[in-house]
């Protein structure tokens, strides 16, 4: 089945694709990633997303707006992915997360706007979307759904293995011989993008290369402020996101430090935060190899930092699995779009907090009568190969 996987992650910045072709042989699921690649969102729609995002009010005309028009952005995106990849059997949508809703540590909630119907219209083939919620209705966190991926990619590993994820929030999956776990650290890319956002320092919304945060000193009394965050010393299985590490958030912060960096030592001080509770995460488990995707592995401070901070890891990106460390949520999107189709569990034992493992998502049919195929065994691993990626 060739399954094409669609993921707006918690930078706002556009649209991730993954065309994977599975076969399942033995228990093992092959996986040949026929095309990748990335559309950035139009600047009226990112513009009016971020106006919407916590904390500001929203109004439920926003909320209708956004969705109908994610909808359609990834649309256009699954009609571009199929014209230079060919045909698809089916589709599996993330959408754009808007809101998680979390409580005394336990999530209540969750939102990703995206309307699916105008993909399957688009497309004319099933679409898999709204995966998330069923895992709250077990106890689940609805996050870090990667955990999926992580444990199908490093079960076969002896010791203690860890999948690092560095987008908007950072997130660990730890692989050992008595299971899997997974959790949200904290902010990874979030605070740095909505800094570099905010005081227009860099178009592109982020901090290339690190090149402003390399001229930065690191703010000690603020960092002492925002390590001193309740979160962190919450047990796993957690989550978060924007909700609480927002722009609002670290300028609450700024004032109770009585800090007034410039703008270089405020990034450094928090590509510093990023890694010391990413290496605090990864000590206090044990973690000796750690497998590194997402956008942050791409900033070379923020990996500089990691390196001297757990010197007794095994610290490599995730292209060593056979999966592109750029690519990975697209990719888990297109797993996930499987699973669901051939009714295998989304989650694994641990991964989330559930109570037991569940389908996820729903599904809208294509133009043509929905069939599905017949139910698959378990997965007891994954193997990946191929690429052909566009900007």
């Amino acid at each position: 089945m060739r399954v094409l996987g669609m993921i707006s992650g918690t930078s706002h910045d556009g649209i991730d694709v993954a065309v994977v072709d599975f076969a399942q042989r033995a228990g093992v699921l092959e996986g040949t990633l026929g095309f990748s690649g990335s559309r950035p969102y139009d600047p009226s729609l990112r513009s009016l997303l971020m106006d919407m995002l916590p904390p500001r009010p929203t109004a439920l005309a926003a909320v209708c707006e956004i969705d109908t028009r994610i909808g359609q952005a990834f649309a256009d995106a699954a009609e571009w992915a199929i014209g230079e990849a060919g045909s698809v059997d089916a589709v599996c949508s993330h959408g754009q997360t808007v809101f998680h809703w979390v409580e005394d540590g336990r999530a209540l909630g969750t939102l990703q706007l995206g309307q699916p119907a105008w993909i399957a219209e688009r497309v004319g083939v099933p679409v898999v979307a709204d995966i998330r919620a069923r895992d709250l209705t077990v106890g689940g966190q609805g996050a870090p759904l990667a955990s999926l991926v992580d444990f199908l990619l490093l079960n076969q590993r002896s010791g203690v293995s860890g999948a690092l994820n560095l987008g908007g929030i950072s997130n660990l999956t730890v692989v050992s011989p008595e299971g899997a776990s997974a959790w949200d650290i904290g902010p990874a890319n979030a605070l740095m993008d909505a800094v570099v956002a905010d005081r227009g320092l860099d178009p592109r919304g982020y901090d290339a290369d690190a090149r402003i945060a390399r001229d930065g000193t690191v703010d000690e009394r603020l960092l002492a402020r925002l390590l001193a965050e309740p979160y962190y010393a919450q047990v796993p299985p957690k989550s978060t996101g924007k909700e609480l590490f927002n722009l609002a958030y670290l300028q609450r912060e700024l004032d109770l430090a009585g800090s007034a960096p410039s703008d270089a030592d405020l990034l450094a001080t928090l590509v510093e935060l990023t890694a010391r509770t990413v290496a605090d995460a990864v000590r206090d488990a044990g973690v000796e190899y750690l497998a590194v995707s997402g956008g942050g592995c791409r900033n070379p401070l923020l990996m500089d930092r990691l390196g001297v901070l757990l010197p007794g890891v095994d610290l490599v990106l995730t292209d060593v699995l056979g999966m592109p460390a750029d690519t990975k949520e697209a990719i888990l999107m297109a797993l996930i779009g499987w699973c669901t189709l051939h009714g295998v569990p989304g989650t694994v034992p641990g991964g989330t907090g559930a109570l037991e493992p569940r389908i996820l998502g729903s599904i809208v049919p294509g133009r043509g009568p929905l069939v599905l195929p017949d139910p698959a065994p378990p997965i007891t691993g994954l193997r990946l190969s191929g690429e052909r990626a566009r900007p």
